[in-house]
């Protein structure tokens, strides 16, 4: 189960053109990650997997909120979330 989620967020992050399609793929591979983690620890009777999940979830609240912040910040500029239309993103 958490193979098929981290390939369909794999998938969506590489195929999807809208910004914030892309970020609800990385949320869907986080999750496939904590699934993981949580079910190798409870296999070797562990807390490290938990506590390794709780890291994630921060992690991953902490790339939701940059995350909005700039489709707000590319909204306001371009009037358009279309990953194929930014090219201020590049070094």
């Amino acid at each position: 189960l958490s193979l098929i989620l981290f390939c369909l967020g794999l998938v969506g992050v590489m195929m999807r053109r809208n910004f914030i399609t892309v970020l609800m793929s990385l949320e869907l591979m986080f999750n496939a990650v904590n699934l993981n983690l949580i079910a190798f620890a409870l296999m070797n009777d562990s807390i490290d997997g938990h506590i390794f999940a709780l890291f994630v979830i921060a992690i991953a609240a902490a790339e939701v909120g940059v995350g909005l912040a700039m489709v707000l910040l590319i909204y306001r500029n371009r009037k358009s979330i279309a990953l194929d239309e930014l090219s201020e993103l590049k070094g």
